[in-house]
């Protein structure tokens, strides 16, 4: 995914407990940080002329005192924040633009009271939406993985069992038995939702393809002709603006490749062709092009059809139990 994006109740699979950014003790040995219980992860929610969209903040400490993060807006990926400033209970930050129209910042202002955060955005070309933000979920397993039957989500023969997120632009069809992206168009969701599971994935991109593979709907591992690059989180093996993959483990254009997920509340394993490109690796938050911001709920796998040509033949999901 290059420029879509879109601006939880953790579930009983879940420890309920919130985990911020920060190690509490480690902040109480400084001097009182204005701002500072503002520190952590926040899933948000933006409301604007285009409907409800989902957003990203992470607030961190630097150092003694600045507070610094990073966000996911309604265009591109996880964007660095230099500062955050605080005063009251009132917090703005502004970041350059990535993909939006306009030549301004991007600026957030809100206020930080009860544990939630609301405010206004104001995009570069000056639109301004509301948003609303609740802490992000830890979503950790309180007992072992027990992985359940395996699943043919594609079954190889039609469509059933998925729906396209814009009917009338779908360019989803089966050739060949493949499930096919022939251009352009919608995006592709399974009807049922997910909560921790393994993935196979057999997929092929044509010269300078992409797409993705978003994990609950929410979470994007990439899939481009990234063969010979380097390894990005934006390449094939990365898991959107956030990780790297330790390695470039992606095939030509034009060849058939092997996705192997493995996804237990933020920790993910993935093996691109044979190699284990990430390991147990924590993800921060919802990427671009997330369907919402409930981290803490099940969510559909969808396949990114707004970007080029793809063609997936094997889509194979074992759900934890």
């Amino acid at each position: 995914m290059r420029r879509i994006a879109a601006f939880g109740l953790a579930l009983s699979l879940f420890a309920p407990a919130i985990a911020h950014a920060h190690t509490p003790a480690a902040v109480r040995m400084i001097a009182a940080i204005p701002g500072e219980a503002m520190i952590g992860r926040w899933d948000l929610t933006v409301t604007g002329a285009r409907g409800p969209t989902p957003s990203w903040l992470e607030v961190k400490l630097s150092g003694n005192k600045a507070l610094v993060g990073y966000f996911v807006a309604a265009g591109g990926s996880a964007r660095p924040v230099s500062n955050v400033a605080y005063t009251g209970n009132s917090f703005r930050f502004a970041i350059p633009p990535q993909w939006e129209q306009g030549d301004g910042d991007m600026v957030v202002e809100g206020t930080f009271a009860d544990d939630r955060l609301t405010g206004t955005i104001t995009e570069p070309n000056g639109r301004r939406a509301n948003f609303s933000g609740v802490r992000a979920p830890v979503l950790v397993r309180t007992a072992p993985v027990r992985w359940g039957t395996p699943i043919a989500i594609y079954n190889g023969r039609d469509l059933t069992g998925w729906k396209a997120s814009n009917a009338v632009n779908s360019k989803w069809q089966v050739i060949g038995g493949l499930l096919t992206n022939t251009a352009s168009g919608a995006n592709l969701i399974t009807e049922r939702t997910f909560t921790d599971f393994k993935l196979h994935v057999e997929f092929r991109v044509p010269k300078n393809g992409n797409s993705g593979i978003y994990l609950r709907g929410r979470h994007e591992l990439q899939v481009e002709d990234s063969h010979g690059m380097e390894p990005l989180s934006t390449h094939t093996g990365g898991i959107y603006g956030f990780l790297v993959p330790n390695e470039n483990a992606a095939r030509p254009a034009g060849e058939w490749q092997t996705y192997d997920v493995t996804l237990v509340g933020r920790m993910i394993t993935v093996v691109l062709n044979g190699r284990t490109v990430i390991s147990m690796q924590n993800i921060p938050g919802i990427t671009g092009g997330a369907l919402d911001s409930n981290e803490g709920e099940p969510g559909p796998v969808y396949l990114q059809g707004d970007h080029t040509a793809v063609e997936f033949r094997r889509i194979i999901l074992t759900p934890a139990r």
